[in-house]
């Protein structure tokens, strides 16, 4: 479906050459401050045509709001969200090349089979510029997160092909039990990154030996694959509902909407398979003072239960405990394998079954980790401000609860 959320609901629509792309985004409260240039700068990191190491396709992505805010403030009702498509070409998919010949590893063929037809040009809804919308609505969400909560989201490229910033070894099979990943968790801000173009990965030699290998890839008409990997600092205590919408869950299914993605871990992930309990479990350590977060907003302000009654000592859980978050920063990691079109000729069938060989056309990017960044980010505010909402629902209600026993005498319900 094209729509994502429950209390805050996002329904995109467009495909890759037609006048348009955006979103409707239902849910926002009201009085919010809102303008055009708090969504632009997100959807200028995701862009095409940043480097030469991007797509060559010249857009803007300058966003509209058509509707839900009167004199900069959202009003409560239905946000629309418009970016105009200035680039298309849509005559780069015809002349018997990809109108006839279903790209390899591409939608193109499951599409045609699931609803008979499909948009001949750009992949249609399964282009990456249907991500435009999911970043004007995650910027939206964001802006919520960060004004009332302090709750910061920061990505960036943690390997290109066999290119890593933290390769697993035998010492940190996984990089949460590495010091310089875990300091990175702590600190690493969006203009940190940004420090670091055309591939965002922070830190200067690996960023120079993954855009060597993109741009060895782009010149052979090829293309490559990545991680990218997104921090969360100062999310309260408790979003995240068992058993089938555990936090990490809604995660996994954000992500693996995207386009390229394949594959989702959180903390210690896969490579914590290989450690044993007794250095994987995170012990609990008395609570310490939650500092204020880079966005100015307090603890005290920094949402439901924002001072923890305990922490932990490591952060192998990767933030979430029980499918709820329990106060340390979420990290995880998100795979995008190689883009399917690539200028190669390759040999395949076209759509009735005949032999022959394809040489895709058009602009593609030889790798998309770099300007994936943004769109990991917007889901990920996607996620948090639905269950944000269904908590401070749940709160509401609990407020207007009488004391349980013993707590009136300002004792825990157990009697302790």
């Amino acid at each position: 479906m094209s729509t994502f959320g429950r209390q805050f609901r996002v329904t995109t629509y467009g495909e890759s050459h037609c006048p348009s792309v955006g979103c409707i985004v239902d849910g926002v409260p009201p009085g919010l401050p809102l303008l055009e240039k708090d969504i632009q700068p997100q959807l200028t990191r995701r862009r095409p045509g940043q480097s030469a190491l991007s797509t060559p396709r010249d857009e803007k992505d300058m966003v509209r709001i058509q509707s839900g805010t009167e004199r900069g403030y959202t009003l409560g009702t239905p946000i629309c969200l418009m970016v105009q498509n200035e680039d298309q070409r849509p005559h780069d998919y015809g002349k018997g090349t990809m109108d006839m010949f279903p790209r390899p590893s591409h939608a193109d063929f499951t599409y045609q089979e699931k609803y008979g037809i499909r948009a001949s040009s750009g992949g249609g809804r399964s282009s990456a510029r249907e991500t435009i919308a999911r970043v004007a609505a995650g910027t939206v969400a964001e802006k919520c997160l960060a004004q009332f909560h302090g709750i910061e989201i920061v990505a960036f490229v943690s390997s290109v092909g066999s290119e890593h910033l933290f390769p697993p070894t035998k010492i940190h099979p996984t990089a949460s039990t590495n010091p310089v990943f875990l300091d990175l968790v702590q600190t690493i801000t969006r203009a940190d990154v940004d420090n670091f173009l055309p591939v965002r990965c922070p830190n200067k030699e690996a960023t120079e030996r993954m855009a060597t290998r993109i741009a060895e890839l782009r010149d052979a008409k090829d293309s490559i694959g990545g991680t990218v990997t997104c921090v969360i600092r100062n999310c309260p205590i408790g979003l995240g509902e068992p058993c089938f919408d555990k936090l990490e869950a809604l995660l996994a299914h954000a992500m693996l909407s995207i386009p390229s993605t394949k594959g989702f871990e959180i903390g210690s992930g896969f490579g914590g398979c290989e450690v044993v309990g007794s250095q994987h479990n995170d012990a609990f350590v008395s609570s310490v003072p939650i500092a204020p977060s880079n966005t100015g907003v307090e603890a005290s302000q920094n949402g439901i239960n924002a001072k923890p009654r305990l922490r932990t000592k490591t952060n192998n859980s990767g933030g979430i405990q029980g499918g709820i978050t329990n106060g340390e920063p979420i990290y995880f990691r998100v795979g995008f394998k190689p883009p399917a079109t690539i200028g190669q000729a390759q040999e395949t069938v076209d759509f009735t079954g005949k032999q022959g060989v394809l040489e895709a056309k058009g602009r593609h990017d030889p790798c998309v980790v770099p300007r994936a960044i943004p769109i990991v980010e917007a889901m990920s505010a996607l996620v948090l401000m639905d269950c944000l909402q269904e908590q401070l629902s749940r709160e509401a209600w609990m407020k207007q609860l009488p004391p349980r026993i013993g707590e009136q005498n300002g004792h825990a319900a157990n009697g302790s």
